[in-house]
């Protein structure tokens, strides 16, 4: 994990980035494994009480918003954005009942009218939603390379970072392209 992983996104946009980032490609570790450590995950970030079940049906919709919402930070980072990404979330956010509510303050904010994994997932998304708004959005990526994927937020001045880390993923993403063009060179190359 180089040190870019480490940094944090602004804001509430750090749950979104912390929720992608409960597996690790480079590792192999997901923190998401069983119902059991979904459930726990999503009450060490209040967003679930500890009376809610999660079942294995849970599970399986967690995991399918999490690589959507990696696949949205994905684009960000210039990648083709999965046509399968925008009705994942889509379906999530209907089932998270997700309305406009005005404040007494007379601020509106998109908030989940479902409870349980469902309401904590469209906490997510409503989180999403006003990053979007706001313009924050489209500095949370996920790693260009392959075998990380890492989401990461963009702190780079002109927003043009795809790696999560220059150092380690956006070296090795480098070589890996020079070793490929030379072994193309190499090959055209007459005995």
């Amino acid at each position: 994990m180089g040190p870019s992983k480490k940094e944090h996104a602004p804001g509430d946009l750090e749950l979104v980035r912390a929720f992608v980032n409960t597996s690790d490609f480079e590792n192999g570790d997901e923190e998401l494994g069983s119902p059991t450590a979904l459930g726990s995950w999503l009450r060490a970030q209040e967003l679930l009480d500890a009376q809610t079940k999660v079942d294995g049906r849970d599970l399986r919709r967690a995991i399918d918003v999490r690589e959507s919402l990696r696949a949205l930070m994905a684009a960000n980072a210039g990648d083709p954005l999965d046509p399968g990404a925008a009705p994942t979330l889509d379906a999530a956010a209907r089932r998270a009942r997700l309305t406009l509510r005005f404040q007494q303050d007379g601020r509106a904010s998109v908030e989940p009218g479902a409870i349980g994994v469902d309401g904590a997932l469209g906490r997510m998304l409503s989180v999403v939603s006003a990053a979007m708004a706001d313009g924050t959005w489209a500095r949370l990526k996920a790693c260009r390379r392959d075998g990380c994927r890492w989401a990461f937020f963009d702190h780079t001045k002109n927003h043009s970072g795809v790696w999560c880390d220059m150092a380690t993923c956006g070296n090795r993403e480098k070589a890996e392209a020079y070793r490929r063009r030379h072994a193309g060179e190499s090959s055209a190359t007459p005995a």
